[in-house]
């Protein structure tokens, strides 16, 4: 994913992504309700306030270890250990709470009379309120010297931008809110956090499963737990959806593959992350229990699109219910890690265990079902099926030949009822682990899922058991997993949505950003000479003085080459095209003009292009061009933390100009004057 990039005030539009940078509002985006009395907004705010309460024990803790370890008095001691082992308690309680509420899936889910198997969501970062009015006003009057007070309006929108974002709606407006709020991280980031100090603030948020608090000064944390609840958020939109239809199918299907994108591009680019959800354990688990749901939607989607009497297409929804048997297996190893299995909800790793046991017992369902109810094939289709079949088990059955197998509605039946008998033993199973889990024997849903799909196996076996049978029945070999709609991980597409540099009058991030630095301001008074001003003027916003001719005015008013025009006669010229600012030199009479001017810091001075075609017009004051096409690319600024690393490709842009030396990466055109 390619970050913003910078454009023009009049609102160009580049690469997918239009940033405004003139007078226009502000994000019209809003929060939810946080009044609101939903079910999913109560479960939020206990989850704040229990999140709260684990914080203040926590310093609790920390002060009573501290005064254990520093006093030498023994009854002071003895106190102390009291207190401690009363807060170890108090704290456990409120960690078993939080885990009910983020068991608490049921809440997640959709409305709709259908059964269906519950999906797992996560429950949003909690983070705490940040005032940034004073940290960004004093940097603005240090760094850019500007007056801090003139920007409090875009300081004050960035801040509610910031509120809203912590209650996003479920739903797309609440995912727009969360990326336009990163893309305004990103611009916050380029103007305001130096590579070589912090802003002096910190950043809080709580851990999504555990609660417990963590702060950082660096952006990139804030960034990382933005992104954190964007998954989270795809997670909620995707349980909610109504699985028994194919439209709600494939809303759920695309919202848990974006989920595994934002977790997996979470993954990829963090390091050193302060809380247990964002480290890369964790964010494997994530995007693998993601996965997992996805193929459960697709074995879902197969169930409503396949005729359910046609051999082929049972054996197919066989390979799909053991692929999402594979899967959810996966998950399951994942979370009994050491590093994971004391994190993740137990709710959790029980649901993901009886899914895995479940979908295993439907796959030996359907496998009975295709050679029990499905009539002998044709000569036609004997070859058609043969195929099929041999790639069906993990290992042959044992018996006859594979075309006798099939032609024999004896020996179909004897593998259909080792297969039956197989999906009972795994249906007991599911029902065995559901039942040692305090919170899912309460969830109605999955109970009621789970004794259907078990009473049906067993009516089944019924029906083809017959009492003269005195044939033991084998053991039938497992299923050989195969899906036709493999899981996408689809990485966050931020480029969709519109932003507004809030900032965008401090000037274009090309010069005027945290990491470069600039001499004071210098207004000089030019005259014009007989040959002009005597300097090559090159690119726009800001224009540069690419030239400055010995003994010239521009040279005894003390114009040097890589100099900034930021002001013509007082008028802003930051954002000026080079047009606008030859026009304004152009109508200068005897009086001369003002231009206000900034050198930046440790910069070398750029060479003018193709000297040799520019030549001064003998008092004709005429105007001449040359055109240069010029590379522009994104200068990745590191932060002084490392806690994320953002390997971002350069998008070269005829418009962008991020650079990490601005006055080599010019406009269109170059002029003397």
């Amino acid at each position: 994913m390619t970050p913003p990039e910078e454009e023009s005030p009049d609102g160009d539009r580049d690469g997918g992504l239009v940033l405004l940078h003139g007078p226009k509002s502000g994000s019209t985006r809003k929060g939810c309700d946080p009044f609101a009395q939903t079910q999913r907004s109560k479960l939020q705010h206990r989850r704040a306030r229990i999140n709260q309460q684990i914080n203040k024990e926590m310093r609790m803790r920390a002060g009573a270890e501290n005064l254990f370890r520093a006093t030498s008095n023994h009854k002071v001691k003895e106190t102390v250990a009291l207190e401690l082992s009363y807060v170890n308690s108090n704290l456990q309680l409120l960690k078993e709470e939080l885990e009910e509420l983020n068991s608490s899936v049921d809440v997640y889910q959709n409305d709709s009379e259908s059964i269906s198997v519950p999906m797992i969501p996560l429950g949003l970062k909690e983070t705490k309120e940040l005032d940034l009015l004073v940290p960004l006003k004093d940097f603005i009057s240090e760094h850019y010297g500007e007056e801090g007070v003139l920007f409090e309006k875009e300081i004050k929108e960035f801040m509610e931008l910031r509120q809203a974002m912590r209650t996003p709606s479920r739903n797309e407006a609440g995912l727009e809110l969360l990326m336009e709020y990163y893309n305004q991280l990103y611009f916050l980031d380029s103007r305001f956090f130096p590579p070589t100090k912090t802003l002096g603030v910190f950043f809080h948020w709580y851990d999504s499963l555990t609660g417990v608090p963590s702060h950082q000064r660096a952006l990139a944390f804030e960034k990382g737990s933005v992104l954190f609840n964007l998954g989270a958020l795809h997670t909620q939109i995707g349980a909610r959806q109504d699985r028994a239809s194919l439209p709600g199918l494939n809303q759920a299907i695309d919202a848990f593959q974006k989920a595994a994108g934002a977790f997996n591009y979470l993954k990829e680019n963090f390091s050193n992350a302060p809380s247990l959800d964002m480290s890369a354990a964790s964010l494997t688990m994530l995007v693998r229990l993601m996965v997992a749901q996805v193929q459960e939607c697709v074995f879902e989607k197969m169930t409503l699109l396949r005729a359910q009497n046609d051999f082929l297409a049972r054996l197919q929804l066989a390979q799909e219910a053991a692929r999402v048997e594979d899967v959810y297996s996966l998950v399951h190893q994942t979370m009994s890690q050491p590093h994971v299995k004391d994190y993740v909800p137990f709710s959790w790793t029980t649901m993901v265990q009886v899914k895995s046991e479940h979908f295993k017992a439907l796959s030996h369902y359907f496998a009975a079902i295709a050679l029990c109810d499905c009539p002998a094939p044709s000569d036609a289709e004997l070859l058609e099926q043969e195929k099929a079949f041999l790639q069906f088990h993990v290992t042959m059955p044992e018996g006859p030949s594979l075309r006798v197998l099939l032609q024999d509605p004896e020996e179909r039946r004897k593998l259909g009822k080792a297969h039956l008998k197989k999906a009972i033993m795994k249906h007991e199973e599911a029902m065995r682990i559901h039942g040692l889990c305090k919170i899912l024997r309460k969830m109605d849903i999955l109970q009621e899922v789970l004794s259907f799909a078990h009473k049906r196996s067993l009516s089944k076996y019924s029906e083809i058991d017959h009492e003269e049978d005195f044939f033991e029945t084998g053991e039938a070999p497992d299923i050989h997993p195969k899906t036709h709609q493999k899981p996408e991980i689809k990485s966050p597409n931020f480029s969709q949505v519109k932003v507004t540099d809030l900032f965008h009058r401090l000037g274009p991030l090309s010069v005027f950003s945290a990491k470069n630095k600039w001499y004071p301001a210098r207004r000089v008074h030019l005259m014009r000479g007989e040959n002009g001003f005597g300097f090559t003027l090159r690119g726009d916003s800001p224009v540069l003085i690419a030239g400055v001719i010995p003994g010239g005015c521009a040279a005894e008013a003390g114009l040097k080459e890589g100099d900034y025009i930021i002001s013509v006669n007082g008028k802003d010229c930051k954002w000026s095209k080079h047009a606008e600012v030859v026009q304004l030199l152009k109508s200068t009479g005897k009086e001369g003009v003002d231009i206000g001017v900034i050198t930046l810091q440790g910069s070398e001075c750029p060479k003018a292009v193709d000297r040799k075609a520019a030549v001064m017009s003998s008092g004709s004051g005429m105007l001449k061009s040359n055109k240069e096409n010029s590379r522009k690319s994104l200068m990745n600024s590191k932060s002084a933390s490392t806690l994320l690393v953002w390997s971002k490709k350069s998008k070269r842009s005829k418009k962008s100009t991020y650079s990490g030396v601005p006055f080599t990466t010019v406009g269109d055109n170059e002029a003397m004057y």
